[in-house]
């Protein structure tokens, strides 16, 4: 007798889960820190040093890794390797150091706003967790990183220009570099990749960041189906995922990243 069609797609999505977790197993271990934008939170045992220098080495991670891991030191470095401690202390004659520093399109006065807001909110709160904290009941953590982006930019002074490097789902973007941030600071696998530092955002609302390697791969395996790739997007590719693990599909990060950088899946048509 030959299966029916709710057969045959539970034997996909069984084959798909196993391919993947497979490669998630690879791929998730500390050995591929190195040469990650994660390998710089991990210089870190305090957890605002951790959230803020994770915080810059997502923002700043586009281009070619190596690049960005250069910049991010160079930028750390000029805070004498104490985020936390800068943000809370320095003076205006200590921001002066910042006014060379440049990444691609991330210049002096969009990286002096993001220190004029971190030490605004570090002087006030013991973390940057509240807010992308959603309700237990939202499914996912949209909401999260639309608060997020109203607040980061309600100084005063906040410049019109810098707004372009924060994304956020009100302007349709993916939201890549903010998921992965996210990623990175909620997940708890004990795994020694992210840190697990954040409680009050639940791994199952955490969405895929849905950069050019992973989409590629994605697609590959169907698990996108819409042509455009924007916010909605990583939602269709996190709900997919979600089939497969409902309570951790971000885990299928390291397995959709993996196959695209380390096995090349991504430059195959």
């Amino acid at each position: 007798m030959a299966k029916s069609k709710s057969s045959k797609k539970a034997v996909r999505i069984s084959d798909l889960q196993s391919f993947l977790d497979e490669k998630v197993d690879k791929f998730n271990q500390p050995g591929f820190i190195e040469n990650d934008p994660i390998s710089i939170p991990h210089r870190f045992k305090k957890k605002q040093d951790i959230e803020i220098a994770g915080f810059f080495a997502a923002m700043l991670a586009w281009g070619q890794r190596i690049t960005v891991l250069n910049k991010c030191t160079d930028l750390l470095n000029r805070m004498d390797n104490a985020p936390h401690d800068f943000m809370l202390h320095h003076t205006e004659n200590d921001l002066k150091a910042f006014t060379t520093f440049k990444h691609r399109t991330f210049n002096a006065t969009d990286t002096l706003y993001f220190l004029a807001f971190l030490s605004h909110h570090y002087k006030k709160h013991a973390s940057l967790e509240t807010l992308f904290a959603v309700d237990k009941k939202e499914e996912t953590i949209e909401k999260g990183l639309i608060n997020f982006h109203h607040t980061f930019f309600s100084l005063a002074d906040a410049p019109h220009r810098t707004k372009k490097h924060v994304p956020t789902p009100e302007r349709k973007s993916t939201c890549k570099r903010l998921s992965m941030y996210l990623r990175w600071m909620v997940r708890n696998d004990q795994k020694g990749v992210d840190f697990g530092i954040w409680k009050k955002i639940q791994p199952a609302q955490l969405i895929c960041p849905c950069d050019l390697h992973v989409e590629r791969v994605a697609r590959q395996l169907k698990l996108i189906k819409r042509k455009p790739t924007d916010w909605q997007t990583a939602l269709e590719l996190t709900a997919n995922l979600r089939k497969l693990d409902p309570l951790d599909p971000v885990k299928y990060d390291f397995a959709l990243f993996g196959l695209g950088i380390e096995e090349g899946w991504s430059k195959l048509k």
